[in-house]
């Protein structure tokens, strides 16, 4: 092959079809829209959940009951084993979680679960301990310091 018979690639750009521009275009008359009706007319919008009249699937799908989800509090659960990780005599606060990447962020609420050993004396404050979390760091010679939850329905009430 030489190089003045290369030509482009076939079908790379293919030109866009123009409906409606008379019989002998192939597309012509009604455009391929067909005869009448909602979608043969410009400007015509087809709604997606759109049953053709029938009843829609979430109007008749039965509704009921109450879902906590948005009002839940959740919690980032940290095991006992993974304060392992701190020094011995520190103090481990929100802000050392999240910089250890143990939490997401500063605004999160944690609670100390007693799966595993530890070893260190720690200060932790966490908003929630379980029972063996704050015996084991309490055995360990550290102490377990509750972060008062802030309630943002009671805040909004008191007015601050």
């Amino acid at each position: 092959m030489l190089s003045h018979e290369i030509t482009s690639v076939v079908g790379k750009h293919k030109p866009r079809k123009r409906v409606g521009r008379g019989r002998g275009a192939g597309q012509g008359k009604t455009a391929g829209r067909g005869h009448k009706g909602s979608r043969s007319r410009a400007g015509a919008m087809r709604y997606s959940l759109y049953e053709g009249g029938q009843m829609p699937l979430f109007r008749r799908v039965p509704k009921r009951g109450f879902n906590n989800k948005q009002f839940a509090r959740r919690f980032e659960i940290i095991n006992v084993c993974e304060l392992e990780r701190f020094d011995d005599g520190a103090e481990v606060g929100i802000p050392q979680l999240s910089q250890a990447g143990l939490i997401p962020g500063l605004d999160s609420r944690v609670k100390i679960l007693g799966d595993g050993e530890l070893t260190k004396k720690l200060q932790v404050a966490a908003h929630k301990f379980s029972k063996a979390a704050e015996e084991k760091i309490v055995g360990c010679g550290g102490s377990a310091m509750r972060i008062e939850l802030k309630d943002k329905a009671n805040a909004r009430r008191k007015g601050a």
